[in-house]
């Protein structure tokens, strides 16, 4: 389980987060929602380390990821697997040594025992046959898969996914949320996306929360969220539900 309380960040004086509490559960899709500069990408920063928060902290079972000894810290986040918003992987690497990465630089595993784990993740994503291929080679869809089989090599407890659906036509879409739900089921791992596409919403949405400027305005699942009486989140939905029509 991953806790944040009363997370706050502030950048040149103006606030971007304001006190943001939640809870999120093993073995979940937990996703966090809402429109362009409402802070979704800055709190998911916060959490794996990458921004601190200026108030407020992250709770890793009970680990205070900022307020904890290096070492632990560093044990935290190599439990941890990001899914970059676009894929960020090496041009000069090939999909296999893309997905080894981390095993490289965070192990001491032999080269046998390295092939092995990244020949396993990409067979679970589906991308076997592409381990020899650059990423100039592949498709978008297929970058997101390689992106997912590198954030899953080290095994986490713990992964965060930055709008994995961005750039993708609506099929490949769902294939991905399909995937990044398998995945959260079978090994029960603690899941947050950041995501604005409705579909994965209300698809894989088991954990849902609604960001506005800065603020927590709702907090549910997606069973809930169309019942909401919270203006701004109905203006949300309201907005996808043209795009969606406007893109059928």
């Amino acid at each position: 389980m991953i806790e944040i309380n009363n997370i706050s960040k502030a950048f040149n004086g103006k606030a971007v987060l304001k006190e943001i509490s939640a809870q999120f559960q093993k073995g979940e899709t937990n996703l966090i929602i809402g429109g362009s500069g409402t802070g979704k990408s800055v709190l998911l920063k916060c959490m794996i380390g990458l921004v601190k928060p200026d108030q407020g902290n992250v709770l890793y079972n009970g680990r205070d990821f900022y307020n904890c000894d290096k070492e632990t810290q560093q044990s935290i986040r190599r439990e941890m697997g990001v899914l970059f918003q676009g894929g960020a992987l090496f041009d000069s690497k090939t999909v296999e040594e893309n997905v080894r990465f981390p095993l490289d630089m965070l192990t001491s595993q032999s080269t046998e025992e390295k092939q092995e784990r990244v020949a396993f993740c990409l067979q679970r994503v589906g991308l076997e046959q592409a381990a020899k291929r650059m990423p100039s080679e592949i498709s978008g869809g297929m970058k997101k898969r390689v992106g997912i089989a590198r954030a899953i090599v080290m095994n986490p407890a713990y992964l965060f996914c930055d709008e994995p659906n961005s750039g993708l036509d609506p099929l490949t879409s769902v294939k991905i949320d399909e995937l990044i739900k398998e995945i959260t089921d079978e090994y029960q791992i603690t899941t947050i996306i950041i995501t604005h596409d409705m579909n994965s919403v209300m698809e894989i949405g088991q954990n849902i929360m609604f960001l506005y400027q800065g603020d927590k305005l709702w907090e549910g699942v997606n069973s809930e969220i169309t019942k909401t009486t919270v203006p701004e989140l109905k203006e949300f939905l309201f907005s996808n539900k043209l795009l969606r029509e406007m893109q059928g």
